[in-house]
């Protein structure tokens, strides 16, 4: 990195529960965020029952803040979106047809029974390299009807970006994700869409970071006020994520964790072997052509779930952070569950689901609701610290430092806990590092770090800006 320089750009980030418009400032090598706007995500009934996003609400939301964020800051380069993957929505012309699937939706079950049947998972994951998730968007794909009537399916950051500027293109990093992109050369695998009955003309132009997709048109323009580039970041929220890590070694592992725990290693190439298919291990898609190798573990998820349960049983609101100190003064064991247990993956009455998984280990429920809220994260860390020693192990990696980003990386309990259970320091932070990955590839495309800038470059950016909490493992 030879210069820098600076601006302003906005940044999109879309979650499974929450969205948020953010400005991005870049000052001569240094970032600082703010947030804009902030707005609830999450799946709403359809009438028959079935699980969908409420696009529409939160496209108009992503406008208002886009509007706001303008208002601001009038001299913004650009927008960059980035999103939870896997879900789309189908597109006519300019009509969207209907409001997305939620991935939760139980039709998926049926779809990985059909893609199976055509292709087995051996083979999937040789061509693939994702772990299984039931609700990888080809299991989605096969059982959509809609896909006959639609010219274009996008997935939600590239649905925001088409609605946006008119682009039809597929990010890469996100299309990773879908199971229809070939592990080794980055390109839609047609033959394998074909053979499971896909239509291949509704997959779009694969486009990589930092390519300008276009300026707001139409409708868009008129209601933010201006012609503003939007450029292709890491669309992927974890990919993104993982650009704002400051990997502090060569042999360091990540986790992203908010409503799931995405637990790995970067990687210049795949690892597609038999051993971590066994494990579960995916190879998705990163900036710069890395690899995300990785492992989805479920993660704030649980005590997420357990607390609106409570707080459905108390009338009230509870307060987290008092709850979390709490269950961190809670002495003794406490009985631990298999945190990727697919019966925990549904929205319900999370403790009663967890104390049926205790009992069946012939282990009791705890008794309190902080010793309970121990339980959940003391499972998720040892889930977590498992998941780093097979990444180590199936990439012949000596770990030596764990890093966590995202929301979790406020969770004090969670963080020490993972370093207890994994034997290795925790570097906990920083807390907004989707937004960050998602301004600093926008920055890079307008030049302001140099016209050389590595990924290594952006990430001693990220390093100079913020101070991670440190925490030693304990005996």
């Amino acid at each position: 990195m030879t210069e820098a320089t600076g601006g302003v750009v906005a940044a999109v980030d879309l979650g499974a529960t929450s969205g948020r418009v953010m400005l991005g400032y870049v000052d001569d090598g240094m970032l600082r965020l703010e947030q804009v706007s902030r707005f609830p995500n999450g799946p709403v009934p359809g009438a028959d029952g079935e699980l969908h996003w409420d696009f529409t609400t939160l496209y108009r939301h992503i406008v208002e803040g886009l509007t706001e964020a303008l208002r601001r800051e009038p001299g913004i380069a650009s927008i960059g979106i980035d999103s939870w993957a896997v879900d789309y929505g189908l597109v006519n012309g300019q009509e969207l047809l209907g409001e997305p699937f939620h991935y939760r939706d139980e039709r998926t079950a049926r779809g990985v029974e059909l893609v199976h049947a055509r292709v087995p998972f051996g083979e999937l994951y040789r061509r693939n390299g994702l772990q299984f998730l039931p609700f990888n968007t080809l299991y989605q794909y096969a059982v959509e009807p809609g896909l006959r009537d639609a010219s274009s399916a996008l997935l939600v950051p590239d649905l925001v970006a088409f609605l946006l500027t008119g682009a039809r293109v597929a990010e890469r990093t996100n299309a990773s994700t879908t199971g229809l992109v070939d592990v080794r050369t980055g390109e839609w695998d047609l033959e394998l869409a074909a053979r499971l009955g896909i239509e291949t003309s509704v997959l779009p132009p694969l486009v990589d970071p930092g390519v300008v997709l276009g300026t707001l048109h139409g409708e868009a323009r008129e209601r933010v006020g201006a012609p503003l580039e939007v450029v292709a970041v890491g669309s992927h929220d974890t990919a993104s994520a993982v650009v704002a890590v400051p990997l502090s070694t060569p042999d360091a592992a990540y986790i992203s964790c908010g409503t799931w725990g995405l637990v790995g290693v970067e990687l210049d190439g795949p690892v597609v072997s038999d051993a971590a298919r066994e494990a579960n291990f995916t190879n998705e898609g990163g900036v710069d052509g890395r690899v995300r190798f990785l492992h989805n573990v479920t993660g704030l998820w649980l005590l997420s779930e357990a607390v609106r349960t409570w707080e459905a049983e108390d009338g009230a609101a509870i307060d987290l952070p008092a709850l979390l100190d709490a269950a961190a003064s809670v002495s003794g064991d406490v009985p631990l569950f298999d945190a990727n247990d697919p019966r925990l993956s549904a929205p319900g009455d999370m403790p009663a689901r967890i104390a049926a998984v205790l009992g069946e280990a012939g282990a009791p429920a705890p008794a309190t609701r902080e010793a309970f809220a121990r339980t959940i994260v003391e499972s998720i860390a040892q889930a977590f610290a498992d998941a780093v020693a097979t990444a180590g192990r199936l990439t012949d990696r000596d770990i030596d430092v764990i890093h966590i980003v995202g929301g979790g990386a406020l969770n004090r309990l969670l963080c020490q806990a993972t370093a207890d259970r994994s034997g290795l320091p925790v570097l906990a932070g920083p807390v907004e590092a989707t937004a960050l990955g998602n301004v600093l590839v926008q920055a890079r495309a307008h030049g302001w770090f140099g016209p050389d800038a590595t990924l290594e470059d952006l990430r001693r950016v990220v390093a100079a800006s913020v101070s991670p909490d440190r925490y030693e493992p304990r005996p």
